[in-house]
């Protein structure tokens, strides 16, 4: 259960960092906040929330105002609700179904290494020889995890909990299609990069959690290309087409009718909001007026100066 909590990032620490808080596409200089609200002919949508997918307590640590907003509307949007049936199909997409092995596709060195690596993740033996490769190198992009409790998963209980409709803007097949195609000389070097940055995930994580709650995108957009210039260009191309921007419009999509039937709070990756195909700009094209919210967590609170110039309708609305 704790692998399949969190094989919702990318694989290896950079595809990790570009899912969880990167900035790989092209943005407006303006278009820097990581939450929103939403308005739609003067009248409240809702909010949009770029998420991270970690258990650090900091991210977890919501304000009562902020539970305000959340609870304030009739729906919660997230990118797939991760509901016990979700997680078994899950179980049985992360690990080849017909005989095939993991050491059959990356050979024996390279099988030695990941089973060597996974020992701080508790995976079972048989779990490793039948795991596909994009699901071994996911497996290895993040922190052991400890908890389970991630910022979108324990978004969606308090939702939930507050009596909202947890709703996914795409299935798992979709979710998961772009890595299930990806060409497989892609997921083999995707894998040794993984393998090659393993035993520095806790520090990059780390990073990008203190990046993230100081709002610094300067800084996240500096770890993605760091990173970034590691991979081939096709692989480059594949994840920004397939992994990020066919999503957003999936997501958009999904979205759309859900927001003409009422208030949405949407916490998505928030790799998926900047760019001229990211969801604040698809939102915009429908005529969705986008107003930059302060981080709501506590942590990235401390030692803010107060805001100036008197921008209630900024700070409550909607």
């Amino acid at each position: 259960m704790q692998i399949a909590m969190r094989v919702r990032t990318l694989p290896s620490i950079l595809l990790a960092t570009l899912l969880a808080c990167g900035l790989a596409t092209a943005r407006a200089s303006d278009d820097t906040a990581l939450f929103w609200s939403l308005v739609r002919g003067g009248e409240p949508a809702g909010y949009l929330l770029g998420t991270i997918h970690s258990e650090d307590p900091r991210v977890l640590d919501f304000p009562e105002p902020f539970i305000d907003r959340l609870t304030a509307n009739e729906v919660f949007a997230m990118e797939m609700v991760p509901d016990l049936p979700t997680l078994n199909r899950l179980t049985e997409f992360m690990h080849y179904q017909d005989g095939t092995t993991l050491e059959s596709r990356i050979g024996v060195e390279r099988f030695v290494r990941v089973r060597d690596a996974l020992s701080d993740y508790r995976v079972p033996p048989d779990w490793i020889s039948r795991m596909k490769v994009w699901a071994a190198m996911m497996t290895l992009s993040v922190p052991p995890p400890q908890t389970g409790f991630f910022m979108d998963f324990s978004l969606s209980l308090r939702a939930a909990g507050a009596g909202l409709k947890v709703v996914g803007l795409e299935t798992l097949e979709q979710q998961l299609s772009f890595l299930e195609e990806m060409p497989p000389d892609q997921q083999l070097a995707l894998l040794d990069q993984a393998l090659d940055e393993h035993a520095r995930v806790n520090e990059v994580h780390a990073m990008m959690v203190e990046s993230y709650l100081a709002g610094d995108l300067q800084a996240l957009e500096n770890q993605v290309n760091d990173q970034l210039a590691e991979l081939p260009p096709d692989t480059q191309r594949y994840f920004m087409s397939q992994g990020i921007e066919a999503r957003n419009q999936r997501m958009i999509e999904a979205l759309l009718p859900r927001l003409d039937r009422g208030r949405v709070f949407v916490a998505v990756g928030a790799l998926h909001l900047p760019g001229d195909k990211g969801l604040i700009s698809l939102l915009r094209q429908q005529g969705y007026e986008l107003k930059p919210l302060p981080l709501p967590f506590s942590a990235s609170q401390d030692g803010a100066e107060p805001e100036q110039g008197g921008d209630k309708e900024t700070a409550d609305a909607p």
